[in-house]
């Protein structure tokens, strides 16, 4: 009777230790890569923080250079975090990073965040060269109301003066 139950307390003890194994295995792999801000423009600084990489590593994309992730020391989650500018010459569109910590395969994310092309300043921001035709029209409705303000006008004060 004490073999049955001596086996019956290591089955249970084999079992509790084969389930929490994967768990704490799962607790040190990157999760979560959050890349911010989300929408950046060429040139910008992007802040990639991932969870479970306790000891730091690299982050890449092909927006920006390979860069450094440093471990976040108090973090909960054992967390790094690094800064990378965005290529200057990068095609708007959403973008992948790709995390590699140490000891640990590497995690992507995909369109983890968005490149957005240059305004031209001094322009009010706009990105088009020249006048629209909506532009056109709205000019052309303009001129053409002051000049028939303008001839009501002279032609009112021109009957005032022979009363």
């Amino acid at each position: 009777m004490r073999t049955t139950r001596a086996l019956a307390v290591s089955a249970a003890a084999v079992a509790a230790v084969g389930l929490a194994a994967p768990m704490a295995v799962a607790w040190n792999t990157p999760s979560n890569i959050v890349a911010t801000p989300s929408v950046i423009a060429r040139g910008g600084q992007l802040t990639v923080t991932v969870d479970g990489c306790p000891r730091g590593g690299t982050m890449t994309s092909p927006a920006f250079p390979q860069a450094r992730l440093s471990p976040l020391l108090g973090s909960r989650n054992e967390s790094a975090s690094g800064t990378a500018t965005i290529n200057q010459d990068a095609r708007p569109g959403s973008y992948d990073i790709t995390v590699n910590c140490e000891g640990t395969g590497p995690l992507t994310r995909p369109a983890a965040f968005t490149v957005i092309g240059g305004v031209r300043g001094g322009l009010g921001g706009s990105s088009t060269v020249g006048a629209t035709p909506t532009d056109m029209a709205i000019g052309g409705g303009l001129v053409a109301a002051a000049a028939v303000g303008g001839g009501v006008f002279w032609m009112r004060r021109r009957s005032e003066r022979h009363i």
